[in-house]
């Protein structure tokens, strides 16, 4: 059996199997920020999950069409809007060129499209009007626009595919006012919100009244016109999963747009909650952080991203800084193997060692076994440093190490450190280290190598000549 994931519609691990007869194309979509603050830790571990997802798929050979969504209207940011009195746009665009700076310091690939909810109105407006035509969505007194969860059972349709419900559960959890009497029943929710003054000037005009779309409807409608009524993946973190994705489920399949036997998404993966020091994220326990904040602290992009992919993303995953610490730690291992491998293989070039593939694909298979696959990583390195430590690797052999850890980097992404990294200026600090030693001013050269450290360059002495280490 080849890639298999746990699929939260289905409750089991299932292989995967992509709608494209051809099975070579994949559609993907992940719910992405409400950018009406900076990303969190937690928010991040979602994305980078995602990440995980689509370079794995492409590592198999498989063409994504990667779409995340940018919230851009619902009730927090209207609120944040009014108290600072500009404009919804101006408010909101700041906050989505943070989100994507700290995307891209995290080595995430970029979505193929990012839609906003603002500019995707029109395909809001007309998903609604088909679900009220099948007698699935209906209007309030207020103008706002409810759906129906008894009218979709009636039809035979099933509410509650992604968690066992009960009437609590119903009741709790949507974004919504707690004030809204025009329902027909409180388990209903709004597709359309009816302006309120409290509103200011975000509203739209629509069919029944000025108003703006409820949060749900924003995702389906976005996914479905990019992707089509049925598509292969949904992703998301697991607070999501009700109300959020159920009620997508709901309007998707109550609008009746997928051909007859298939389902809006095949298949919904959903990342589990992060917690912070064995704690719940909270700026009162002043364990609340933002990607800038560690960047702040002195951690790189990639010792992060190496950090949130250290866990399987269906695990609670407790974020440290001593597991920041240990990233570093592992990555410098990882860098200095690297590096040996490049002065040992030199020029020579040659394939990928096919069994460090198969062994990282066998584990990644497995659900994204991260763990396991980490773990064959640095079993890897042991064995790659025990080789040259002993000169039982060849050019050729290191060459081909080297083209494998590029194939298993196009998953990881976490990309490495060679010397080449390493300033002009700091190399030329190390170029004056060896020119003192050689005229026996060892004192000059142990002042250099005190300044080099304390820029963070190590320099080891290796038979081939000094080289620089980050720290």
């Amino acid at each position: 059996m080849g890639l298999k994931f746990f699929n939260t519609l289905t409750r089991s691990i299932q292989e995967f199997l992509p709608l494209d007869p051809a099975a070579k194309r994949v559609g993907m979509y992940c719910c992405g920020p409400t950018v009406h603050d900076f990303a969190h830790i937690g928010n991040f571990r979602t994305f980078v999950f995602a990440d995980l997802v689509r370079r794995y798929l492409e590592f198999k050979g498989y063409a994504v069409a990667h779409v995340m969504n940018i919230t851009d209207v619902e009730d927090k940011i209207i609120k944040r809007v009014r108290e600072a009195r500009i404009p919804l746009r101006e408010y909101t665009g700041k906050y989505e060129a943070e989100f994507i700076r700290d995307f891209d310091a995290l080595r995430c690939l970029r979505p193929h499209q990012m839609p906003r909810a603002t500019e995707h109105i029109a395909e809001i407006v007309s998903l609604i009007e088909k679900l009220i035509a099948r007698g699935m969505a209906y209007k309030a007194a207020d103008g706002s626009v409810y759906f129906s969860i008894e009218k979709y059972r009636a039809c035979g349709c099933a509410y509650g595919q992604l968690k066992k419900l009960n009437p609590q559960d119903m009741q709790t959890g949507e974004r919504v006012a707690h004030d809204e009497y025009d329902k027909e029943s409180a388990v209903d929710f709004a597709l359309w919100k009816a302006r309120a003054p409290e509103d200011g000037e975000v509203f739209w005009p629509s069919p029944w009244g000025e108003g703006r779309p409820g949060w749900h409807i924003e995702c389906s409608a976005m996914s479905m016109k990019i992707l089509g009524p049925s598509f292969d993946l949904h992703l998301g973190g697991e607070d999501l999963i009700f109300p959020h994705h159920e009620d997508e489920i709901a309007q998707s399949e109550g609008a009746g747009l997928q051909p007859r036997g298939e389902r809006f998404v095949k298949y919904w993966l959903h990342g589990a909650h992060l917690m912070v020091e064995g704690k719940k994220m909270s700026k009162s326990l002043g364990n609340f952080f933002t990607l800038r904040e560690l960047l702040a602290r002195g951690f790189s992009g990639r010792e992060i991203r190496h950090l949130l992919l250290t866990a399987h993303y269906r695990e609670l995953f407790n974020f440290t800084v001593e597991g920041l610490q240990s990233a570093r730690t592992a990555l410098s291992r990882l860098d200095e193997c690297l590096n040996k491998l490049r002065e040992a293989a030199g020029n020579t070039t040659a394939a990928p060692d096919a069994t460090l593939l198969e062994k990282i694909s066998a584990s990644l298979d497995d659900d994204l076994n991260v763990s396991a696959a980490w773990g064959v990583m640095f079993e890897w390195v042991r064995e790659m440093n025990r080789l040259m430590s002993e000169n039982r690797l060849s050019a050729l052999q290191a060459a081909a190490a080297l083209a494998a850890w590029q194939r298993i980097d196009s998953v990881f992404g976490v990309g490495d450190r060679s010397e080449a990294a390493a300033p002009l200026q700091t190399t030329g600090l190390l170029e004056q280290r060896e020119a003192a030693r050689k005229a026996k001013d060892f004192k000059r050269a142990d002042a250099i190598r005190d300044e080099l450290k304390a820029k963070g360059w190590l320099i080891e002495d290796t038979p081939k000549g000094p080289r620089l280490k980050k720290l």
